[in-house]
């Protein structure tokens, strides 16, 4: 499959104020996503499968975050969750879909 949508990042330009501002974006866009944004899901999964604004590759995380985009029908999340489960193991996923239901538990519970 195509991983056009990956951006390669050298970590090794990355500064302190990157880290800083990829903390701030990330902040931003879980508040946005407690809100039911499902961009600011897509933006998460693409900052932890690309290391995006500083932020460490994390393969469970960006599967968590492109399946709760890819649920609510962005379609572009659902080749990138697809493209991603390639380079994981069943358990990998196993665990990004127990945080993406834990995730939807615990932001359901907040709007009731």
């Amino acid at each position: 499959m195509s991983k056009a949508w990956l951006h390669e990042v050298d970590l090794s330009t990355v500064s302190e104020c990157h880290d800083t501002a990829g903390d701030m974006m990330v902040a931003r866009c879980l508040a946005n996503a407690a809100h039911g944004d499902i961009n600011a899901y897509f933006e998460l999964g693409v900052a932890f499968s690309t290391g995006g604004h500083g932020i460490a590759v994390d393969l469970v995380e960006a599967h968590k975050w492109f399946n709760l985009a890819a649920v609510v029908g962005h379609e572009e999340a659902q080749m990138c969750r697809a493209d991603i489960s390639e380079e994981m193991t069943a358990r990998e996923i196993a665990e990004a879909q127990r945080r993406a239901r834990q995730w939807l538990a615990a932001t359901s519970r907040k709007a009731a």
